[in-house]
């Protein structure tokens, strides 16, 4: 895999699957793609709402 990855527990990027220090799956720190058709923009634009109230 050739995406930098992040582990949340330790917070080290790394390009491994598993954190070499915990040994926890890592997630991708790249943004979604952009699409025109915005198939989550509802659900995000709830989210920003609820956030703000706050």
């Amino acid at each position: 895999m050739s995406n930098l990855l992040y582990c949340k527990n330790c917070k080290n990027y790394t390009l491994n699957e598993l954190c070499e220090i915990c040994k926890i799956k890592t997630i991708s720190k790249n943004p979604p793609r952009f699409s025109p058709q915005d198939h989550y923009g509802e659900y995000r634009r709830k989210l920003k709402k609820l956030n703000k109230g706050e």
